[in-house]
């Protein structure tokens, strides 16, 4: 390679390097892609992860026609493994993780009758294990650099548990308590945790999707004498829902 190929390539490596890395876990069509949209718009790079290759990639290459550096990636969340090792995989590619969002759920319609024991055990796995796995990989980066934030995507039956939807109510729940437990410590080290409970229903590139994504972009911004573990959005004329 010649100066001048030489020169590029390091042009290059400093780019990226220079580019933060915004990983989605549980990354889907609603809040999922609105907030990775809007990070994308900032300038990170963006890795998204979910069950469905397919459907990933399809978000993924939304991004890229836009002009925005988005890949793809598989990823079971109730998978705590899979998990540790698509953050080692990331990690490897683009340095540390600047920002973690955890936007996985099984909302699973079921009430104490109905809900079959190891279908409970997965969905808390989901629900909240991924989470508590996701912040553990990422964190000793993280503490390195002494930046970054952990965004995670609570709802409203954190708050106001349902009958009918227990083990989505319980690992909302368990969210919130996450963000709120581990929020102290991690601000110490420079790390910003926190959740938006969401109290209403979001559709697919809906205006609320894209005002939970701006909440998080928020959350992420915010200086560090103003941080705060959660915020809400509940517009008035929805019903609670995660």
């Amino acid at each position: 390679m010649g100066n001048r190929g030489l020169t590029r390539f390091k042009c290059s490596v400093e780019r990226r390097q220079a580019m933060k890395t915004f990983l989605s876990i549980g990354a889907g069509p609603g809040m999922g892609f609105a907030t990775a949209e809007r990070f994308a718009k900032e300038g990170f790079q963006v890795v998204l992860a979910a069950r469905s290759v397919a459907k990933t990639q399809e978000l993924a290459e939304r991004l890229t026609r836009k002009g925005y550096k988005a890949d793809a990636r598989q990823v079971d969340s109730s998978d705590p493994k899979g998990i540790a090792e698509l953050v080692a995989e990331v990690e490897q590619q683009h340095g540390s993780i600047d920002v973690l969002h955890y936007n996985a759920a099984s909302a699973r319609k079921a009430t104490l009758s109905e809900q079959p024991r190891d279908s409970f055990n997965y969905d808390l796995a989901v629900n909240i294990g991924g989470a508590l796995v996701a912040a553990q990989a990422v964190a000793p980066k993280k503490e390195e650099h002494g930046s970054g934030a952990i965004l995670l995507t609570g709802g409203g039956f954190a708050l106001a548990p349902s009958a009918d939807f227990l083990s989505i109510s319980i690992g909302k729940a368990g969210i919130r308590a996450l963000a709120q437990g581990i929020f102290e410590p991690f601000r110490d080290k420079g790390i910003h945790v926190a959740t938006v409970t969401v109290c209403t229903l979001v559709s697919p590139e809906s205006k609320e999707a894209s005002a939970v994504a701006e909440q998080l972009w928020h959350l992420y911004s915010q200086p560090k004498d103003a941080w705060t573990f959660e915020t809400s959005y509940a517009p008035a004329a929805h019903e609670h829902a995660a």
